[in-house]
């Protein structure tokens, strides 16, 4: 059967399912999975969420475990307004409402377009999404379109939260659940996790959650050579030292705590420890040149992910007003070590006319030797984040509240990024370390501070006003060195053969850069482990970080209707924004903030006795000046302001309890976003892209990449009784349509399409007393999703990456509460 005729059938069939299961007369069973009120915090207050004039979708705790989700991928299958880039678990930059330029999640690119919050405090970070492992979680909120007032700089695009279950007084509870699953072409995996809820007085009580899951490997390393120029006479090189079959597994382990302590009726404290740590080996991507879930790596590649949060919310209440501290430390180191073997092959390829890589760079031994070119990245990020938020807020019920506060917020990353090549001369090699060809060693600082608050007036009963504003500064800053090494008896100066970057451009202790003082003394390294410093600048003596900072002022304005208790409608004029920075590269300027203005009418219904939620928005935006990211010289990430972009679009989701056990939920989002002006292939003012020695990279019209034009999932589940107990059948479907993998006309051209895909997910499962069990069939028609394309290279473009979503899994589960 083809795709297309599964698709249509398994389409058809689940419609066929909700017409065939009205009309909606029936009685609700008591485990049907339908969420009759879901409670959200998105606004900081408490409410219902089909009161929140916000387009927002909430994945309550009894969906998260009935959809066995573990992590972001798992729940952004399910959020259609949400897509993402990712090459490996733990490497993650999200978007929302298509808001996407591409290139992003570097450990020095823009930040974040959308923040990601776990309870109260931001764990957004410079170098992209936290992958928190999801178990014993209240619920997941998606609040799409800017969110600037509330929630500040990388809420630009949306919001997404991750509410935990908090601590309980009223008795001691527990749960333990697993999982082993085979993977179709790869391994075993399978996962183990618990939970215990302890009182320990009528004031205090303590929850502890802990995890372990190991992920089975699918994409299999294969024999392969590589050869060099010149031929016949060049270097030809294999992998077989590599060569292992399901070579990309990942383990997650970790624990959270939690302590509750009611001080008196009106003053509570909750502490909170998070600590995970993430390993994986391999890369998840195919290579299409090699075959379907192979790749020819000539090296290792390993990533370990670990990081530790500390937090502290203290809530209570001056008199009527209710009182919110929300601090927090997060401390994430990363480790990797990878293949760059896609960069020696192109570049060789590239220098072609000159011999390739032996005849254009100099990688030779101490001897004069040519060498084995193959690369190898060893590379290390270390972020730390302090946040601090303290708000009020005045009480709910009233015609007129508020909601007010300060925030403060800190990350630094310290930035390691060593390319290695093994053998390389010393005299060759960057300065004191042999066999580096090129080393990043830097330290990034980001500062926010903004006053926020939003105010609502009931101007009738079912008539309301808000308006919100944020004052914000941001001060981003970044130091260190970058490049090449450089040789004091060359030509040549170093393995590339480069008179210009690297130590060549360090300062000495008179100011001046050595190529313009070749008999200077260099300055110190500011940033520990390198050889010197090109990346600051020189005040008064002394090397400064360069900076960039700014302050300015968002917005938001909705008016809400509601016309009866079941039907709410709303307008919202709002705007988000994302902090400029500096670029890695010292001769290119900073890049500005961009801001995305949005216009959105949503309406939000409840229908048929409360057995049909329905809630829609509509939306235009308009994405100013933004910022982007691509592989510049060297394949040194540059990021600059791009042009204008419009993006409208349409989100709904419906959740029906159609029969008795029967429910049935579905959400989709339209997206149409395209660029107003023409992108340059050189970001110069003065240098149009018709001038000489320019071109258009993107004119104007070009979709933005990475979001799909249409999303949708829909999910099915029928609850029975048998014997003592309840039986229940499941069914998920999603479904994302293809979109480009680059706003650059002629890189995605070279990259391909990411290609759309719909994947469907089966389990059935019983339920008895304290106990649970389901087997599951996971992606059931083995469909090779695409979730992103890439290369490794600014001119690696000839190999693409292809990163694939897990092929067939079948697995069984089981669980007991106590």
């Amino acid at each position: 059967m083809s795709r297309f005729s599964r698709r249509a059938l398994l389409l058809a069939s689940l419609s066929g399912s909700i017409l065939s299961s009205s009309p909606l007369l029936a009685q609700e069973a008591a485990e049907t999975g339908y969420d009759d009120e879901i409670v959200v915090t998105a606004q900081k207050r408490e409410e219902n969420l089909q009161n929140v004039p916000i387009s927002i979708q909430a994945l309550s705790t009894r969906k998260l475990d009935q959809l066995n989700i573990t992590n972001f991928e798992d729940f952004s299958k399910l959020l259609p307004s949400v897509s993402f880039q990712s090459s490996q678990p733990g490497v993650t930059t999200v978007y929302m409402r298509g808001v996407a330029s591409g290139g992003d999640g570097n450990h020095s690119g823009s930040l974040p377009s959308v923040g990601v919050y776990l309870d109260e405090q931001p764990v957004t970070t410079i170098g992209g999404t936290l992958d928190v492992h999801v178990y014993d979680i209240a619920r997941i909120e998606s609040l799409a379109g800017p969110q600037g007032t509330l929630y500040g700089a990388s809420s630009q695009a949306g919001t997404i939260r991750i509410i935990t279950n908090k601590p309980s007084t009223a008795g001691f509870e527990g749960r333990v659940d697993g999982e082993v699953n085979s993977v179709k072409s790869g391994g075993i995996g399978g996962r183990v996790e618990g939970m215990i809820n302890a009182p320990i007085s009528d004031m205090a009580a303590l929850r502890v959650v802990g995890w372990y899951q190991r992920n089975a490997g699918y994409i299999d390393n294969v024999a392969g050579t590589r050869s060099f120029l010149p031929t016949p006479g060049g270097i030809t090189v294999n992998n077989a030292d590599f060569v292992e079959k399901d070579f990309n597994d990942a383990k997650v382990y970790g624990g959270r705590a939690a302590l509750k302590v009611d001080l008196d009726d009106n003053w509570t404290v909750t502490p909170t420890l998070l600590y995970q740590k993430q390993t994986s080996s391999g890369v998840f991507s195919q290579d299409p040149l090699v075959g379907d879930l192979q790749t020819q790596r000539f090296n290792p590649d390993q990533r370990s992910d670990k990081f530790i949060q500390a937090a502290l919310t203290i809530e209570g209440k001056l008199g009527n007003f209710d009182i919110t501290y929300a601090g927090a430390y997060l401390d994430r180191k990363t480790y990797q070590i990878n293949d760059y073997t896609d960069y020696a092959e192109a570049y060789d390829a590239l220098y072609a006319s000159s011999g390739g890589l032996a005849g254009y760079f100099y990688f030779e031994d101490s001897a004069g030797n040519d060498i084995d070119p193959r690369q190898y990245i060893v590379g290390t990020d270390h972020f730390r984040k302090t946040s601090q938020e303290l708000r009020i807020a005045s009480p709910q019920d009233e015609r007129f509240r508020v909601v007010a506060g300060l925030f403060y917020q800190r990350q630094s990353n310290e930035i390691h990024q060593d390319y290695k090549v093994d053998g390389l001369a010393p005299a060759l090699s960057v300065n004191g370390l042999p066999g580096t060809l090129w080393l990043t060693e830097q330290k990034r600082v980001d500062k926010d501070y903004a006053a926020f608050g939003e105010a609502s007036f009931d101007i009738l009963p079912n008539l309301t006003l808000t308006g919100g504003g944020r004052y914000y500064k941001f001060d981003n800053s970044l130091i260190g060195f970058f490049g090449f090494g450089r040789n004091p008896a060359g030509p040549p100066f170093n393995g590339a053969g480069s008179s210009r970057t690297g130590v060549a451009g360090c300062y000495t202790t008179t100011g001046a850069i050595l190529r313009d003082n070749p008999g200077g003394t260099l300055l110190p390294a500011a940033v520990p482990g390198g050889p010197c410093t090109n990346l600051a600048d020189f005040v008064g003596g002394e090397l400064v970080p360069k900076r960039t900072k700014d302050e300015g002022f968002t917005h938001k304005l909705n008016l809400t209707w509601k016309p009866n208790e079941d039907l709410m409608t709303y307008a919202t004029w709002s705007r988000g924004f994302r902090p400029g920075g500096i670029n890695r590269r010292a001769t290119i300027a900073p890049y500005a903030a961009d801001f995305l203005t949005n216009y959105e009418l949503g309406i939000k219904s409840t229908l048929a006795d409360g057995r049909v939620r329905l809630n829609a928005a509509i939306y235009q935006q308009h994405w100013k000046s933004f910022q982007f990211s691509f592989l510049g010289a060297n394949s040194f990430t540059e990021i600059h302001n791009g042009p204008n972009a419009r993006i409208r679009g349409i989100e709904a989701d419906i959740n029906i309890r159609a029969t008795e056990g029967l429910t049935i939920t579905a959400a989709a989002s339209y997206t149409n976003a395209k660029t107003r002006n023409n992108l340059c292939a050189i970001d110069d003012p003065t240098f149009a892209c018709t001038d000489a020695g320019n071109s258009i990279a993107a004119p104007a019209g070009t979709r933005l990449p990475v979001t799909p034009k249409f999303n949708g999932n829909a999910t099915m589940r029928y609850v029975f009784p048998v014997g003592s107990g309840e039986m229940h059948l499941q069914s998920v479907i999603a479904h994302r349509g293809s979109a480009s993998s680059d706003i650059r006309v002629a890189q995605a051209a070279e990259l391909g399409r990411i290609r759309g895909s719909t994947t469907v997910d089966f389990a059935v499962g019983y339920d008895f007393g304290k106990f649970s069990l389901e087997a599951f069939l996971e992606n059931a028609f083995d469909e090779r999703a695409e979730l992103a394309r890439s290369s490794n290279c600014g001119q690696c473009n000839g190999r693409v990456q292809i990163l694939v979503n897990q092929p067939r899994t079948i697995g069984l589960r089981a669980g007991t509460k106590f």
